[in-house]
């Protein structure tokens, strides 16, 4: 069995006097997808940005079993990556240069990138598909642009826990299932990636791992593939699941010519 890469214990969240999350525990491993469902207002952002270090919380989170309380910032940049749903990022700076930003935890009080660091942001640009907006100014990007290049930024960490907000909610049909195939190579090459999700075809097709979030409690921790999550589903969102009730979409191959491949 995989080693745990995240374990959470007891966390509760408290902000402005009202509970948004409550007595949840569950473990993460690296070599895993885990997708985090739930309905709106259920606390899925929360448990993310509190597993990052974001939000102030109650309970215990450890990290590789070191509790998240005793990294520093830079410490904790090396072992986790965080993709927002969006970025506030309003000053004009290069795609490459912000996912270089990437790097500043490995830096060590150095002013100058090294051949690692550029290495890994090159690195990280083309697995993101945005090698060629890496001259582009950010703040110009389209909403699904930006999102691969957080993602990007979040790899140059080379941190091995991965965090996600809704990645796919700004991205076209083609960019959402490259994603989802990005991270399923980054789980198999060992990361821990836990991603807030809203739909279950997507969690069923692409992760190893569900939870279920519902007014602030996790209602269901088990494998995709469990028969129990869609009853899960069903009565958190107050739906009737309807089979091959929906399109699939697989993504067309290419030859170099630009033709369809068969």
């Amino acid at each position: 069995m995989s080693e745990v890469a995240v374990e959470v214990s007891r966390l509760r969240i408290v902000r402005d006097r009202r509970t948004i999350l409550d007595g949840v525990d569950f473990t993460a491993r690296f070599g895993s997808v885990t997708g985090i469902l739930g309905p709106n207002g259920a606390g899925k952002s929360s448990l993310v940005k509190a597993i990052a270090g974001i939000l102030p919380y109650e309970g215990d989170i450890s990290i590789r079993g070191t509790p998240l309380r005793e990294l520093d910032v830079a410490a904790r940049a090396r072992r986790i990556g965080y993709v927002p749903q969006q970025s506030e990022l309003r000053s004009p700076v290069s795609v490459r240069d912000l996912v270089s930003h990437g790097r500043y935890a490995h830096h060590s009080g150095r002013l100058r990138a090294t051949v690692a660091d550029r290495a890994a942001t090159l690195d990280a640009l083309e697995r993101t598909s945005s090698a060629p907006l890496a001259d582009r100014t950010f703040t110009t990007l389209s909403q699904g642009e930006r999102q691969r290049v957080l993602i990007a930024r979040a790899l140059a960490t080379e941190a091995r826990v991965l965090l996600l907000d809704e990645p796919t909610s700004a991205l076209d049909i083609g960019h959402a299932l490259r994603l989802h195939m990005l991270l399923r190579r980054l789980a198999d090459e060992g990361y821990c990636i836990l991603a807030v999700l809203h739909g279950l075809q997507e969690t069923l097709d692409w992760t190893d791992d569900a939870l279920v979030l519902s007014e602030g409690r996790l209602v269901l921790s088990c494998k995709t593939g469990d028969s129990s999550l869609g009853g899960t589903v069903e009565a958190v969102y107050g739906v009737r699941l309807v089979r091959n009730g929906a399109f699939a979409f697989r993504l067309i191959e290419r030859s170099q010519t630009g033709e369809a491949d068969a």
